[in-house]
């Protein structure tokens, strides 16, 4: 059901990717990063991805490949690197162990509070600002691994290969919103409302957002008492969510 491949590329991009979100949302996070100097972690994965995390002014951003990185952690296969997520693989850096102390404790604080605000309890889930924040993190992660999967899983691809060029937006109303974009059957994510798109998926409330992404309520449902709402070239959105659906068994 699964392609190690896929999932490494989700892991890396959606999830690790959250990171730039949860320093902007979560001033813990901002905090936790104590480096006076700007400080970047490449992750390189043997016949799959590889992206290298810059953290800078209590920030962070992600950028494809890891060229110029002060820590490399690379990674043998795509299944050593998606135990790295999982919590079943401690990672060895080829390059920067002067820099060990800021994988142990800053990092390590990080992702502690990305799975925090990510996979929050339901008692978690009542405090209004962790609601607020895992549902726009939620809706990020969600954006990339569409693009991922729609990109390396090959039930995925079939349904990129008839999405026409064009960009699709997933939004919450009066809220945010990611981008999908399509070109020649290849998928982009920016996590930004667009300007333009050819079609869109809206959310009336995060409180359907966060009950969609959680599998509280029925899609159908909510389409048909208006909670979401669906414009634009249907053909377009009928196929990105079928690989919405794939997205749940890779992020479960």
């Amino acid at each position: 059901m699964i392609d190690q491949k896929a999932l490494a590329y989700v892991n890396l991009y959606a999830v690790l990717g959250a990171l730039e979100n949860l320093c902007e949302l979560v001033p813990e996070a901002s905090a936790a990063l104590t480096n006076k100097k700007p400080l970047s972690i490449g992750f390189e994965v043997k016949g799959g991805p590889s992206a290298t995390i810059t953290f800078a002014n209590g920030k962070c951003r992600m950028e494809q490949g890891c060229s110029k990185c002060n820590v490399k952690l690379p990674f043998s296969s795509c299944e050593k690197f998606n135990g790295l997520i999982d919590g079943t693989v401690t990672p060895i850096p080829s390059k920067g162990f002067t820099h060990i102390g800021f994988l142990l404790k800053d990092f390590t604080k990080l992702t502690d509070l990305l799975n925090k605000y990510l996979r929050p309890s339901d008692e978690d889930l009542k405090d209004p600002d962790i609601f607020r924040i895992n549902t726009e993190m939620t809706l990020n992660v969600i954006g990339v691994a569409i693009a991922q999967l729609g990109n390396q899983d090959e039930i995925c691809k079939f349904s990129a290969a008839h999405i026409v060029d064009g960009s699709v937006m997933i939004a919450i109303k009066d809220g945010p919103a990611v981008e999908i974009i399509a070109k020649n059957h290849r998928l982009l994510c920016l996590k930004k409302r667009p300007e333009k798109y050819r079609c869109s998926m809206i959310f009336d409330s995060y409180q359907t957002a966060n009950d969609l992404f959680g599998g509280k309520v029925n899609a159908l449902a909510c389409i048909g008492t208006g909670k979401v709402e669906m414009h634009g070239l249907m053909a377009m959105l009928d196929n990105v969510n079928r690989i919405l659906d794939r997205v749940a068994i890779y992020l479960a």
